[in-house]
């Protein structure tokens, strides 16, 4: 039997919701986590609509990459589509669970799904996240250290981009004296006891910090565990907003709008002026991605595709870079066949549902 806070577990584990932003409400925002799931539905932005889609498919759980409730609700009497929303959702026992900017943020998340309908090659987080990582030092005897040290690569330790299993060691000489209260694994109460030690250092992403001090705990010899965690300034490139990568050849300009109309069903969409004849080096950005021109032209990406720019800020391009806008629906849609990718590869007994309410509140002419 499969419960809603099991499937809200699973993609709390793909994309940790201590990675979300400070605005954001990524969390299970209605119903009761211990209740069976039924089945899914699955869609960009949870509205009266989509929950009566939920109710018409007898699906109980909503998957939204948009929360519904941003901020804290004072009332619930039905005066806006949220609440309305929301009530709707609660009378119908349906729970409505948001994964949003901490999948933005992931490196396998909304914004490698753009560059993959792009067939963009060789893709790197835009600009990487600081104060994500730190830095653990901890002493095992040299008989415990590969148990040890595999224990905490299993938990999450030791990831410095590509490589796993990262780590360094250093020899030397552990002393310490139990007391009477102790039961040591080495050594005698009340004598001082020498141990040939490994120093061990790993990085440890912020997010997966209790995993690993717990699997370092229930793993090492010693009754008292000696470790330190320091924070580090390193940028952690498996964390932060946007993306950039490049076409597998260049492609004319021309050539590359239709490619981009193509996949993402565009009938329309907003540019700066073209600078050069043909493309190479796309930047993405899914949902609002102005903040990021700046790093967009700094990595001399010829297109930046993202939406929500506003007026004055297409004129921030000066002429380094091509702004596409292709709007905030347009270019988050494609988290619905993400969330389906995710959650069927783990739970293979429960009918999953794509939305097929357009919720886009903007309409082209």
């Amino acid at each position: 039997m499969t419960k809603i806070k099991d499937v809200c577990g699973y993609l709390n584990n793909i994309a940790p919701p201590a990675l979300q932003e400070s605005y954001d409400n990524a969390t299970l925002i209605t119903g009761n986590g211990s209740d069976e799931v039924t089945s899914i539905l699955i869609t960009l932005d949870t509205t009266e609509a989509v929950v009566e889609e939920a109710i018409t498919l007898g699906a109980n759980l909503i998957v939204s990459h948009h929360p519904i409730v941003f901020k804290g609700l004072t009332s619930l009497t039905g005066k806006n589509y949220v609440e309305r929303t929301v009530i709707k959702a609660i009378q119908n026992n349906i729970a409505i669970y948001a994964c949003h900017t901490n999948l933005d943020n992931v490196q396998h998340g909304v914004n490698k799904k753009i560059c993959d309908l792009l067939e963009l090659k060789n893709t790197k987080i835009l600009v990487p996240k600081k104060n994500t990582l730190k830095r653990l030092t901890t002493y095992t005897p040299k008989a415990e250290t590969s148990k040890v040290l595999e224990a905490l690569h299993n938990a999450g330790a030791g990831m410095i981009g590509n490589y796993k299993n990262c780590s360094f060691i250093t020899e030397g000489e552990g002393r310490f004296k139990p007391n009477e209260h102790t039961q040591p694994h080495i050594g005698t109460q009340n004598q001082l006891e020498t141990v040939d030690e490994n120093c061990i250092d790993v990085l440890v992403p912020s997010h997966l910090e209790g995993n690993i001090i717990n699997a370092l705990q229930m793993t090492h010899p010693y009754e008292e565990v000696a470790y330190y965690l320091t924070s580090v300034e390193n940028k952690n490139q498996e964390i932060g907003s946007g993306m950039i990568g490049t076409l597998s050849s260049p492609m004319k300009i021309d050539e590359f709008w239709n490619h981009l109309k193509g996949k993402f069903n565009l009938k329309t969409f907003r540019h700066t002026p073209i600078i050069k004849p043909t493309v190479s080096k796309i930047a993405v950005c899914g949902g609002s991605g102005s903040f990021l021109l700046r790093n967009a032209i700094a990595k001399n990406a010829d297109v930046f595709i993202t939406a929500d720019f506003k007026y004055h800020e297409f004129f921030d391009a000066e002429n380094k870079i091509v702004i596409s806008d292709i709007g905030h629906y347009e270019s988050e849609v494609f988290t619905k066949d993400l969330f389906f990718e995710i959650i069927s590869e783990k739970f293979t007994n429960i009918a999953l549902h794509l939305s097929k309410t357009n919720t886009n509140p903007i309409v082209y002419v």
